[in-house]
């Protein structure tokens, strides 16, 4: 492309500061170095986990920086040594990357990789090493990805190569949101045929569960919410019975020990909430109960009675729903576009970038399960 080589010049909502609306600018993009890969960016959702780096996590350090870690593009250019991807690629950026050469990626117990931003620096959710400027100052590429911007510059251990025609504006959610919540369900949690099982909290991720859980083969699934609107929405993914902790005058835990006798088999908390995670965990049955933390956060501490585990419990974290990103996001693509997972259902609202801040405001009332930005034609 004539763009190969050159630093692009290009629209990105910046977050100059915590807690500060997202300003339109001007920014200037480096061509690929090393093993990197320039992606033009289509089609972006919007994410909790943009929302708490904002509003919540609030560590000055991981600012100024580009938000957006749920995206899919085409490739511009590839820097030197890069292979397996050429311009003119449909491609999904990965927050959590996949070297294949690390004791983690070696391992088939964890998704995890050593390469990763978030193995040095989950603290400000961003690598220090930009391919960012703008008004002469380094701009951080948030989760090592920065999709709330027309190009961006990601190495090739985190960018997965996915099927031609593949509609970018609907598998772009597969980079976090759904794959996350889905993955939680059926390779974290391990649910299976026949179990009882309860998510907390439907956004996109607790929606997901619903879905992982219910492709499980689960006989019972319980969805709780104080936002009973979404119980509708819920249905549609294969929620069976429907639980607002507010209308209770006793814990939903207890409610749901009373309703399950004695409580779920498996439980998953997709809040990004300590309390509801200690609810999550006092849900399940003795003796074999799973619960997984799902919800996104790292400001607070978490607790929980030690009978809680002694008994038999199983609590457990899940980061990208346990899969292994390049290797299986392809196959999450694949399981889109033959009908094994839904993503359509997930789309609330679709808007432009420009419109950012709004689809942020719609994120943080729960009016929105997931809006798509176009980014790019």
């Amino acid at each position: 492309m004539a763009t190969a080589g050159k630093v692009i010049k290009c629209r990105a909502a910046v977050a100059w500061e915590p807690n500060v609306p997202l300003m339109m600018e001007e920014i200037e993009v480096a061509p690929p170095q090393e093993g990197e890969i320039r992606i033009k960016v289509v089609a972006t959702g919007v994410c909790h986990t943009d929302l708490y780096h904002l509003f919540e996590g609030k560590d000055k350090r991981g600012f100024p920086t580009v938000l957006g870690h749920e995206g899919a593009g085409v490739v511009e250019s590839v820097g030197p040594g890069v292979t397996a991807f050429k311009p003119g690629d449909k491609v999904i950026p990965l927050f959590l990357s996949q070297c294949g050469e690390c004791k983690f990626c070696k391992c088939p117990k964890t998704n995890l990789c050593d390469c990763s931003w978030s193995s040095k620096y989950h603290d400000i959710m961003s690598d220090p090493t930009t391919r960012f400027t703008c008004r002469g100052r380094p701009i951080l590429q948030f989760m090592g990805t920065s999709t709330f911007a027309e190009y961006t510059v990601i190495n090739q251990i985190a960018v997965a190569k996915i099927l031609d025609d593949a509609p970018l504006d609907r598998v772009c959610l597969l980079g976090c949101g759904i794959s996350t919540g889905y993955g939680a369900a059926v390779n974290t949690a391990g649910v299976t045929p026949g179990s009882v099982c309860a998510v907390f909290g439907l956004g996109a991720v607790g929606l997901a569960a619903v879905m992982g859980c219910k492709n499980a083969g689960a006989s019972r699934i319980f969805a709780v919410d104080i936002n009973e609107q979404k119980f509708e929405k819920a249905k549609v993914f294969g929620a069976t019975d429907f639980l607002n902790p507010k209308a209770y005058n006793k814990p939903v835990s207890e409610v749901l020990a009373e309703m399950t006798n004695g409580g779920v088999d498996f439980s998953l908390e997709c809040v990004g909430n300590t309390e509801v995670m200690r609810t999550a965990l006092e849900s399940c049955v003795k003796g074999w109960g799973v619960s997984v933390l799902v919800g996104w956060t790292d400001v607070k501490d978490f607790s929980a009675r030690p009978i809680q585990l002694i008994s038999g419990k199983t609590w457990k974290g899940s980061l990208f729903g346990g899969f292994k990103s390049k290797d299986s996001v392809p196959k999450l693509v694949h399981d889109y576009m033959t009908g094994k997972i839904k993503l359509d259902e997930f789309i609330t609202h679709k808007m432009t970038l420009e419109q950012v801040n709004d689809a942020i405001s719609l994120m943080k009332t729960g009016d929105c399960i997931r809006c798509i930005l176009n980014i790019s034609k």
